[in-house]
């Protein structure tokens, strides 16, 4: 139950910080910022990490039934961290820096690993369950 509680906290606090990148996609749209730059890479991501941030709030009343929403949560965070692992290791043998490294690694890697090491189990279905026949609406 202690692992639960932990998962469903943690669920909150990255649901939270992800949703508030709503908060900056609505920034960069609104000002256009991504055409100064001929970017338009930035507004997508942060697109994307809102709807995993909603994804993950819907998911913390029963994380049990929303094991794969978690365990994608875990596994983009992880490959976010490691996307930003190769660009600052390719800017620093370019001699640059990238602005955020290493702080966006460790934060994307925390999240990943600390979603992964709270995943409910997977639940068994039950042995001889039928298959049932999906309903189509009825007229």
């Amino acid at each position: 139950m202690k692992r639960e509680r932990a998962l469903q906290v943690v669920l909150v606090l990255v649901g939270l910080f992800y949703c508030f990148w709503g908060y900056l996609l609505f920034d960069e749209l609104w000002h256009s910022r991504w055409l100064s730059g001929h970017s338009d890479v930035m507004p997508m991501f942060l697109s994307l990490n809102t709807t995993l941030g909603v994804c993950l709030l819907v998911a913390v009343n029963q994380p049990a039934k929303h094991r794969l929403m978690i365990a994608y949560g875990a596994w983009s965070s992880l490959a976010h961290g490691f996307t930003m692992t190769i660009m600052s290791a390719q800017a620093v043998a370019h001699g640059m820096h990238r602005k955020d490294s290493p702080q966006d690694i460790v934060i994307f890697g925390v999240i990943g690993v600390t979603l992964l090491a709270l995943l409910p189990a997977k639940q068994p279905s039950p042995a001889g369950a039928p298959i049932s026949v999906p309903r189509v609406a009825e007229r």
